[in-house]
């Protein structure tokens, strides 16, 4: 179980249970230059987190859950981030989702700026899926303009990170 995450959950981690594999980031890979294509080169970004998440209330609505969501970030971004989730559906029975925006603020391999990751993440009988991307035209500072992907890993309790993007 993720340290910070609170009993309202049923005792089980929002982001212990979803698996965590993302879309490719080749789509962000690519731009257009009239009728050609030019390939941007990706970049990569790689290490750990930690994160806690605690539940706001009121609840937004019925059947809907609120949550903050900061992390301390350390490797090749050196980051701390503040967001909000939104979830919806059955946790302990292992059917359930949630949306959430963070705003990313650090140095990313030598740049400082911010950027917001956007999530989306389901869970179901056909298992967990989840994509986390950087949000279009969040970046700010030296990290203006940056596209990429998100992805998230735990292994033994501990959170890793891999992040592939693009800058102009």
């Amino acid at each position: 179980m993720v340290a910070g995450i609170a009993p309202a959950l049923g005792g089980i981690a929002i982001l212990s249970i979803f698996g965590f594999t993302l879309a490719g980031p080749q789509a962000f890979a690519q731009s257009q230059a009239g009728a050609q294509t030019k390939e941007i080169p990706m970049l990569h970004a790689h290490g750990t987190f930690s994160v806690d998440v605690h539940p706001l209330t009121p609840a937004p609505a019925e059947g809907l859950t609120r949550y903050t969501i900061n992390k301390a970030i350390h490797g090749d971004l050196e980051a701390t981030t503040k967001g909000e989730m939104f979830g919806a559906g059955d946790y302990k029975q292992g059917v359930a989702g949630y949306v959430g925006i963070e705003v990313v603020t650090g140095t990313l391999n030598g740049k400082h700026g911010s950027f917001a990751l956007q999530h989306f993440a389901t869970m179901d009988v056909a298992g967990p899926k989840m994509q986390v991307i950087v949000s279009p035209g969040s970046g700010t500072g030296e990290l203006k303009g940056i596209l990429g992907t998100f992805t998230i890993r735990i292994e033994n309790g501990q959170h890793f990170y891999d992040l592939e993007y693009t800058l102009p």
